[in-house]
């Protein structure tokens, strides 16, 4: 690679980390699934709105993987939520290109977590979907989050052990 297409790759990557910053999000959600052995799909996914899908076509070349739809009120989205893009395309971009606000980068972290629990199968037992839904409760925080399920529809209150317990 010359030096002019490694600087171009460093500013693109940057700059879309940026992009990201303001309009890109982190997510963990869940799947009631009465097939699972857990009855539950933890599903991690990013995605970036955004009225004008230019930037989202570029971003969806630069990390190779997701689907860019339009949603009934106008706003273009990149959706990435393929497990292995996930870990192999998205979690490295943001390695190498760091989120640098701190709740951004916090969420980021929280999802990567959550995402190397997955990677070694820990989603698939009780244990392992408790941490992950531990993580899920501390990502996104704030007065726009809504959840269809929360931790207490998986594991309800009276069956909760301390958290220094799972730990």
């Amino acid at each position: 690679m010359s030096a002019d297409n490694q600087q171009e790759r460093l500013e693109t990557g940057n700059f879309l980390a940026g992009f990201v910053e303001g309009e890109g999000s982190f997510n963990i959600s869940l799947r009631k699934k009465s097939d699972y052995k857990v009855n539950w799909q933890v599903v991690l996914s990013f995605n970036v709105s955004q009225r004008d899908p230019t930037l989202l076509y570029l971003l969806h070349q630069t990390v190779k993987c997701g689907i860019i739809k339009k949603r009934r009120d106008g706003i273009y989205s990149l959706d990435v939520t393929t497990p292995l893009d996930v870990i192999n395309k998205v979690i490295p971009f943001f390695q190498e290109f760091p989120l640098r606000s701190f709740d951004k980068r916090h969420n980021f972290d929280l999802f990567v977590k959550a995402a190397n629990l997955m990677k070694n199968g820990e989603h698939k037992n009780q244990i392992g979907l408790r941490k992950i839904l531990e993580i899920r409760e501390n990502i996104n925080l704030g007065k726009g989050r809504k959840r269809k399920y929360s931790i207490y529809d998986v594991f309800p209150e009276k069956s909760l052990e301390s958290s220094e317990t799972i730990r």
